[in-house]
């Protein structure tokens, strides 16, 4: 028998994933990322830790599933996109890997777009710039760290650099790159002018020859090979951004659907033959169908706030659930349905990491009374998602050429049928889930399949081994009610909106302390 193995670094979990060729998912296996925040909006990873944790999960999927190494025909990875990964020219990680979520380069971003940068960008990589992405980032390291910035041999995205420690080829793959702010998405090279526009010309030789999702980019190595229970030799897909893996996972391959994420990022995409110019939108970047623009709306807005939520405020019902063998998002659920929709519960402003509005704005609960739970603050934190998911689609909706049939879901909430259904009520039109846990797994075997010749192309990978396991239509029942918190949502949005500067000034010498402390 033949699987395909399935690799996800995500913002908050590690995951391997096991697959027929129909797309059975025949095991999986996961542990938590391991993030490492050294002051206030950094985000980072140990990339040593990283590799070993990547070789880790992959050891125990092959254990669980109860396979030889050697009966997987190939591997495709997906990651986080945006952040960076850097070798160094010392043959080591050049420093800790930042994660997507990281903020340290907002003032970079505050500046371009004040001195007309942005401007002269747009036109070229067809994106708005982003604290999190690789031009911010190197800008930011040339500045605060020139060191490490001069020691640096390769400039990787999250699943490009696992590839490079199974395979010892370093490459580049064109959907994680082309949200980069690096490449012009009109030739689909690495692009001199925007580099300059940068002030980071002298990156230039550090940039991976590029490649593509659905070829073969290297071979496992003898050593990688022992390290995660391999066959020396088995064929390595070049993946993709993780976002192109989950569309591909729920059956995203034309322009009738739209896909929702609900990650640690809100990530909302559709398909289109052409880029979308008239800066309406936050991101395009190359699908891994060849044929498309992914147009993206994102923010680390969504599901990465119900897990610091339970970290935060519910360890002890997790750990007692844990002993039981039993989950904290059944209790999370069950609260959640034990609250009635009507009844009145916080607006929750889903911004612990960074926002889709203000730079600076920061995560709330307003409207709290001496009634409310936990249990309603728990609704407060899936309705507060789903808010933010919806301001991304309503701009994303703006740039659409075709009607909408269905928002195809995936993430934590595809799993909780009380949280799709609030997404079905809240968006006002049907949700659509796969039978699958780990979609970004799936996607990346799909690759895989695709890359070694097991189906024709990514599409035609796609349509075998992607199967809808159900459709949540919206009740009616309490439309009009979610309309209105939705208005209260963004009015409260709206009126904090000259509140966030003034916190930002007090809170940088409060935080600064305390992280001394």
């Amino acid at each position: 028998m033949r699987y395909y193995l399935g690799i996800d670094n995500g913002g908050t979990m590690t995951k391997a994933g096991l697959f027929a060729p129909d797309g059975k998912e025949i095991g999986v296996a996961g542990i938590s990322a391991e993030m490492i925040t050294p002051k206030p909006g950094y985000v980072e990873r140990d990339m040593e830790e990283m590799w070993e944790a990547n070789c880790r999960v992959i050891r125990d999927v092959i254990k669980s599933a109860g396979i030889d190494g050697k009966e997987i025909a190939g591997i495709g990875i997906c990651g986080h996109g945006k952040g960076l990964y850097l070798w160094g020219k010392d043959g080591k990680p050049a420093r800790n890997g930042i994660v997507s979520s990281d903020n340290r380069a907002y003032s970079y971003v505050e500046k371009w777009k004040a001195d007309g940068t942005e401007e002269k960008i747009f036109p070229i990589s067809c994106q708005h710039i982003m604290a999190c992405q690789p031009a911010a980032l190197l800008a930011w390291l040339r500045d605060h760290e020139p060191e490490t910035y001069r020691n640096i041999q390769y400039v990787f995205e999250c699943k490009d650099y696992v590839r490079y420690r199974l395979t010892g080829e370093a490459k580049a793959e064109l959907t994680d790159y082309s949200g980069t702010n690096l490449l012009n998405l009109h030739t689909r090279q690495y692009d001199e002018e925007l580099l300059r526009l940068f002030g980071i010309a002298d990156i230039k030789e550090t940039l991976p020859p590029l490649c593509e999702s659905a070829k073969v980019c290297g071979y496992v190595t003898e050593d990688s090979a022992q390290r995660c229970g391999l066959r020396p030799g088995t064929p390595v897909a070049g993946g993709m951004f993780d976002i192109d893996a989950c569309a591909l996972a729920v059956g995203l391959t034309d322009e009738k659907d739209m896909c929702m994420i609900a990650g640690t990022w809100s990530i909302n995409e559709y398909l289109r033959r052409e880029a979308v110019l008239d800066g309406s939108v936050k991101m395009n970047s190359l699908f891994c169908l060849p044929e498309y623009f992914l147009i993206e709306e994102s923010s680390p807005t969504s599901a990465g706030n119900n897990e610091w939520f339970i970290r935060q405020l519910l360890p002890e019902i997790k750990e007692q659930r844990k002993k039981n063998g039993e989950s904290i998002y059944d209790v999370m659920n069950e609260w959640v349905e034990s609250v009635g929709v009507e009844e009145f519960t916080p607006i929750f402003l889903p911004f612990l990491m960074a926002s889709n509005v203000h730079p600076k704005a920061r995560a709330a609960f307003v409207g709290i009374n001496v009634n409310h739970t936990r249990k309603h603050m728990v609704r407060s934190v899936y309705e507060g998602i789903v808010f933010c998911h919806k301001m991304h689609l309503e701009r994303l909706l703006r740039s659409r050429r075709h009607s909408l049939r269905c928002v195809r879901l995936a993430g934590g909430a595809a799993r909780s049928k009380v949280w799709a259904q609030m997404f079905a009520d809240i968006l006002e039109m049907p949700v659509e889930t796969v039978a699958v846990n780990e979609t970004g797994t799936l996607g990346s075997a799909i690759a895989a399949a695709a890359a070694v010749g097991e189906y024709a192309d990514l599409k035609e990978a796609s349509s075998h081994m992607c199967s809808v396991s159900s459709t949540v239509r919206p009740s009616g029942k309490y439309a009009e009610f979610y309309r209105k918190k939705y208005e209260l949502y963004k009015k409260t949005i709206r009126c904090l909106d000259s509140l966030w500067d003034d916190m930002q000034i007090l809170a940088e010498g409060g935080e600064k302390k305390c992280w001394r402390d």
